[in-house]
């Protein structure tokens, strides 16, 4: 059996790949190991994986935020061979769970646009570039977090037109001090501020949504995707719930732009299952 994760800070997707052909599959709680100790992910494993295993572990690929320094990824190794000490264990960073959800074994460039984003040059085994990651203060162009941020700057300067504005003041009747102390002193500022990609979805139609959504990916784009040398003869992928549900427009700026974008997957377990069945012995 090989045991495959996709893990974010909120929730873990697992597939569990059978010799038979069969997939099985599990959810759980998060897991980053910058902000959880190691008991956090025992839990985890214990309640919500290990009954479902029936036979021995072979392999486990676990890909998730927070597991690039060394220190973190021992402690993901140890919690795994206190349950399966014979297995291979190898850990792996979201984006090259995008690339290769994405990619598969070809090249390409593969994207994540969701509270974040981020964005690599795959060859088809590995990562070769990545455009540096200065997070939503300083970068994050058209991410969920990238894209609330324009907008709620729009709202509260009145550059957004007033019929807008009320239908937001409705929904959302905070004040300018209320959503400066979520930005400033909240635990998760950059996800409060991609919830306002909801409601910019919902009035897509409006002019001004859609100009808004369309300079962000735009300065997407323009930051990350066309820093790659040959970008307009590479395949451009995406995954992500922003890429996913924005995807029209996405696909359109990438258009205008001479850029080729082929797939977008909302999450990356999919392809991740795809490409593991491939490991599986015969």
């Amino acid at each position: 059996m090989i045991i495959v994760a996709d893990s974010g800070g909120s929730k873990i997707d697992w597939r569990l790949l059978k010799k038979d052909g069969t997939i099985g599959q599990a959810h759980s709680p998060g897991f980053n190991p910058y902000y959880q100790p190691l008991q956090d992910l025992n839990t985890i494993l214990v309640e919500h994986l290990v009954p479902q295993v029936h036979e021995p572990v072979d392999k486990i690929f676990f890909y998730g935020t927070g597991v690039s320094s060394e220190k973190n990824q021992n402690v993901i190794q140890n919690a795994f061979a206190q349950h399966w000490p014979k297995a291979h264990i190898e850990i792996g960073w979201d984006l090259l769970a995008a690339a290769r959800a994405l990619c598969g074994r070809e090249s390409g460039i593969a994207c994540i646009l969701g509270t974040g984003s981020n964005s690599c040059l795959y060859d088809g085994q590995k990562i070769i570039d990545n455009v540096a990651n200065l997070g939503w203060i300083l970068a994050d162009e058209g991410s969920g977090t990238y894209i609330g941020k324009k907008f709620i700057f729009d709202y509260f300067r009145k550059e957004m037109p007033e019929t807008l504005a009320k239908q937001f003041q409705a929904r959302f009747p905070w004040s300018r001090e209320e959503v400066l102390e979520k930005v400033y002193q909240g635990e998760k500022p950059g996800a409060f501020l991609a919830t306002f990609a909801k409601f910019i979805f919902q009035h897509l139609k409006e002019p001004y949504c859609y100009k808004l959504v369309y300079d962000c990916f735009s300065d997407f784009y323009e930051n990350n995707v066309m820093k790659y040398e040959n970008y307009k003869n590479t395949k451009v992928h995406f995954t992500g719930s922003i890429s996913f549900y924005f995807s029209d427009v996405l696909r359109q700026v990438a258009n205008d732009k001479g850029i080729t974008v082929k797939n977008i997957l909302e999450g990356p377990i999919a392809g991740l299952t795809l490409y593991h069945q491939k490991d599986l012995p015969n």
